[in-house]
């Protein structure tokens, strides 16, 4: 089977683990690599430095090739950032024709209707954003949530009869620019682009796994080096993905201006500040530094899940995944703060750092450094194995959905 590469192009870093599937739906990883980006290359998540990104990613490329002995046959690549727009619609449709079974093609324009509306939503609410009422955007990825026939929840419609069917339905988009510098940098490295993903849509299918029955439910938070990808997942399903501007960087740049010292100074505080080697003069700045930046990053967290207003309880289970999710203090503050009041919580939410061992369907080295910042990477292979399935030859329903969704 084809060997598939997970590119994550983040603020602070990029990531890239290469894996190969096989028939029973796991992973087994191959080689990784990670290489530091300059500050300039991204901004707010996206491409902004063509040249300058293509140079990190080949860096991160020779170490997964190393390792791995071989390069690989497709490419998945996450895009993230707050012009990502993701939501799921339910839609009420009532058939014509109750006792014929539910066809593929019948399928294909219910799903096309969808798309199409959510698609004119997302350029409106983009356009208002940008001040561009020309900007143009492109389907990313799209999932059916949940999908009931006459009442009776169903996981493939296909061949059913009945009346009344209530789909929810999640897609996202991204602006066309941003698709194509993610297009133009691949072209750059000779990387066969299989798809792009939108990121925690992506983290949420790492934490699936293969099982089409999943009942887990949770809100994974992505925290990168330049933005913060949220997603709701309920019952298997990906109620939808929000992000914000605010991620790792942010809490540098904040110690650089509360001590007075430069970003690379200021990022080595923050490192260290979990480890006990600041004296406790330096140490007591930086927290009070950072506890003023997570008042502002709660802010962000408390707004993005507001807008889950289809969602009855948010699922208590956390899961963290990223880089600027290894700062105790957040951990910390999310575990034991009041922040989830005015949320619609039932109680007090369960955080977990994410562990990628406990990731479904991955085979993984003894020796392997893979942690939880390699969460997205993982994702992004898994969506990779999800597009595969829609190929011509493999004719399961699971593939024809899939093969739908794709269109």
């Amino acid at each position: 089977m084809s060997t598939i590469l997970g590119l994550d192009i983040g603020t602070e870093f990029v990531k890239a683990v290469l894996a190969k599937p096989d028939k029973k739906g796991n992973l087994e990883i191959l080689g990784i690599g990670k290489a530091k980006q300059v500050e300039g290359n991204m901004h707010a998540g996206a491409v902004a430095d063509i040249p300058a990104v293509v140079n990190v990613c080949e860096e991160a490329l020779v170490q997964v090739e190393e390792e791995a002995g071989e390069r690989a046959d497709l490419t998945v690549v996450g895009i993230a950032g707050e012009l990502i727009k993701g939501n799921t619609t339910t839609v009420n449709y009532t058939r014509k024709n109750p006792d014929k079974p539910i066809t593929e093609a019948e399928m294909q324009e219910i799903i096309k209707k969808v798309q199409q509306k959510s698609g004119e939503v997302a350029k409106k609410t983009v356009a208002l954003e940008t001040g561009n009422d020309n900007v143009e955007v492109r389907l990313i990825n799209s999932a059916i949530v949940s999908l009931t026939i006459d009442g009776y929840k169903i996981s493939n419609p296909v061949g059913f009869k009945g009346s009344d069917i209530v789909i929810q339905f999640y897609t996202a988009f991204a602006p066309l620019i941003h698709v194509s510098a993610i297009e133009k940098v691949c072209a750059e490295l000779n990387l066969d682009l299989l798809t792009v993903a939108v990121e925690p849509f992506a983290v949420c299918r790492a934490c699936l796994g293969d099982d089409l029955e999943s009942n887990f439910s949770g809100i994974v938070m992505d925290i990168g080096g330049g933005t913060t990808d949220i997603a709701v997942v309920e019952d298997g399903g990906v109620e939808g993905t929000k992000m914000f501007s605010i991620g790792g960087r942010s809490f540098t740049h904040q110690i650089a201006e509360s001590l007075g010292v430069d970003f690379d100074t200021a990022e080595n505080y923050k490192l260290d500040f979990d480890t006990g080697k600041l004296d406790d003069r330096v140490k007591s700045k930086v927290e009070t530094a950072l506890s003023r930046n997570l008042s502002v990053w709660f802010t962000g967290v408390e707004v993005a899940l507001e807008d889950f207003e289809n969602v009855g309880s948010l699922p208590r289970n956390i899961l963290l995944c990223g880089g600027g999710a290894s700062l105790s203090l957040l951990q910390e503050e999310l575990a034991v703060s009041e922040w989830y009041k005015n949320l619609a919580f039932s109680r007090r939410p369960v955080i977990h750092l994410i562990d990628v061992n406990d990731l479904p369907n991955l085979v993984i080295k003894d020796d392997s450094k893979l942690d939880h910042s390699f969460a997205t990477a993982l994702g992004l292979l898994r969506v990779g194995v999800d597009t595969l399935a829609g190929a011509p030859e493999e004719n399961k329903l699971r593939a024809k959905i899939a093969k739908l969704l794709q269109k």
